[in-house]
This record gives structure tokens, sequence and C-alpha cells, in this order.
């Protein structure tokens, strides 16, 4: 893929290729094909080159409008300078972090943050039931009320070390370390492949428009 030039990027591109492939895991050519992928769900639906919520649901869960609490904490934790929007350069360093060549670290970060859905530094049982909820619902899946109990309190009992009811990042990333498995779904292996194919989630959103 050959070099792009800056009016390429046009109004959407904050930074080079360059730097961002510069600084996070992927490289110029991989950052390249991104773009074309975030043109693509950024003119979907409100058509002005950046991502509206509406538009991130519909490319990642194929569904525009169903309310989902998982949806709206990634969305969140992609929109980094909290404007409601995502914009190239937020798209681009927030998919880093699930690039399978992305530190460990940095997943480890991400999906804390992802569970602390009140920001308070901790997560919290109420706050890891609410998101299992959300997870399941959002694939359909259907688990008796006493097993969702039982993974919450099982997740707890292993992770929340001094006992206060709470998991602290320095027990989460205790916990990571010997359950890896908690990080499975922090590594998207298409994103090394972007250059030669699109996700095909974006050709599942595109028919339904």
């Amino acid at each position: 893929m050959g070099c792009a030039t800056s009016s390429q990027f046009g109004a959407a591109r904050v930074m080079e290729p360059q730097v961002l492939a510069s600084e996070t895991s992927f490289t110029v050519d991989e950052v390249e094909a991104l773009y074309e992928l975030y043109k693509r769900m950024s003119f979907s639906i409100i058509k002005d080159g950046l991502i509206h919520k509406e538009e991130f649901q519909l490319a990642l869960f194929r569904n525009s409008e169903k309310a989902n609490l998982f949806a709206d904490r990634v969305f969140d934790l992609f929109d980094l300078k909290r404007t409601g929007v995502i914009d190239f350069e937020e798209f681009v360093r927030s998919l880093s972090v699930f690039h399978p060549k992305a530190p460990t670290s940095e997943k480890t970060s991400f999906a804390f943050k992802l569970y602390d859905l009140r920001g308070t530094g901790y997560i919290e049982k109420e706050e890891l039931r609410e998101l299992v909820l959300a997870l399941l619902d959002e694939s359909d899946l259907c688990l008796s009320d006493s097993t969702v109990e039982a993974i919450v309190d099982n997740t707890f009992s292993q992770a929340d070390s001094n006992g206060d009811g709470k998991i602290d990042p320095e027990e989460w990333k205790e916990f990571v370390k010997k359950n890896p498995a908690a990080l499975r779904n922090m590594s998207l292996p298409y994103l090394q492949d972007i250059t030669m194919a699109f996700p095909s989630f974006i050709t599942r959103s595109e028919a339904k428009d």
C-alpha cells in the first residue's frame, strides 16, 4: 500500500499516519487501512466524518438503536477527548489496545476501565454484575440469576485479595496474571490483517443501510 498524502486524510485527520503508527501498535500501512474503515463507519448514518454512538453501535453490534451498557461503555472509552464523537486519532489510539501485538499492560488497563463503570478507580460488585448482564444481553445468552451471581462471586473471591469488597488496579493486575482468559476479548486478530481486508462486521452493517 502506498503512502497516503495529507490531503487524503481530510478534516478527520489529526495526525499523520506515520505519527500514529509510531505511537500505537499499528504500522503505517495498517493506519492507512484503518482510515478507509473509519470513513465507512463515520459516514454510515450521520455522514459528517466523525463516528457517532449510533454509527459505532451499528458497525460493532449491528444495531444502531438498541441501548446496551457494554456498547455505551466501549464508546465512552474510545471518546478520549470527551466530545461525544470519535475522531480518527481517537479511533486509532483506542483500537490499538486490541491489536494482537499491544502490550498486555495496556489491555489490562483498558479492561479495568471498562468494568469501572462509575470511574471511581475500583471495580465494585454491582458494576461487574451490570456489565456481565450487558454482555449476556448483547450475546443473546440467558443465564439464571444464580449463575450470574456465581460468576460475580467467583471473580471477587479470586480478585479481591484484601477483602474490602472492591477490586483495585493492583488486584486486577494480579487477577489477570492468574486468569489470562479475562483478557480473551481484548485482542482482535483481524487488526493485524487489516491491510488485506476489512472485518466482516462492516459488510454486515452496510447491508442494513
